[in-house]
């Protein structure tokens, strides 16, 4: 790859590393916030947590073995969304359902950024396309069981 190649595909890559310290952080909220109406929210909200807490480690350790410094945290910066931010700023409603559809949001943003990655012009190798595709397919799953639960708790408060 040249070096305008591999700077594309880590600045990509950081994008990826950004929007799961996003959701880390977004989940983290999720699970303080969940303990005072909900507490079996929490560990749901830390198995989320953890998931994008292997992303992170992955995405990093790919961005390192192209010559690239890895992001370190979550930031309002950057190309991908960032709503895990606001996430963390809306659980006015304080009740199930207001906080499972705070987070399909922040999951449906975090598979927007996902889909970004793997539509933007860097030039993606097979393993990291691969890589890419696999956090997202997870990423997914994890969208849909919120989803679930977020449709089961309609009408409950």
């Amino acid at each position: 790859m040249t070096t305008t190649t591999t700077t594309q595909l880590v600045e990509v890559l950081n994008d990826l590393i950004h929007i799961n310290y996003d959701r880390i952080e977004g989940y983290r909220k999720a699970g303080e916030e969940s303990k005072t109406f909900d507490i079996g929210l929490h560990p749901v909200f830390q198995m989320m947590a953890d998931e994008s807490r292997k992303n992170v480690s992955a995405l990093t350790e790919k961005v390192r073995s192209l010559g690239g410094e890895a992001e370190s945290g979550s930031t309002t910066l950057g190309k991908v969304y960032r709503a895990w931010m606001d996430v963390k700023a809306t659980f006015s409603g304080k009740d199930r359902s207001a906080v499972l559809s705070s987070c399909e949001y922040g999951e449906d943003q975090a598979q927007k950024a996902y889909e970004a990655a793997l539509a933007s012009d860097a030039d993606i190798d097979v393993e990291t396309r691969q890589l890419i595709t696999t956090q997202k397919e997870s990423l997914k799953k994890s969208h849909d069981d919120i989803k679930r639960l977020r449709d089961a708790s309609k009408g409950t408060v």
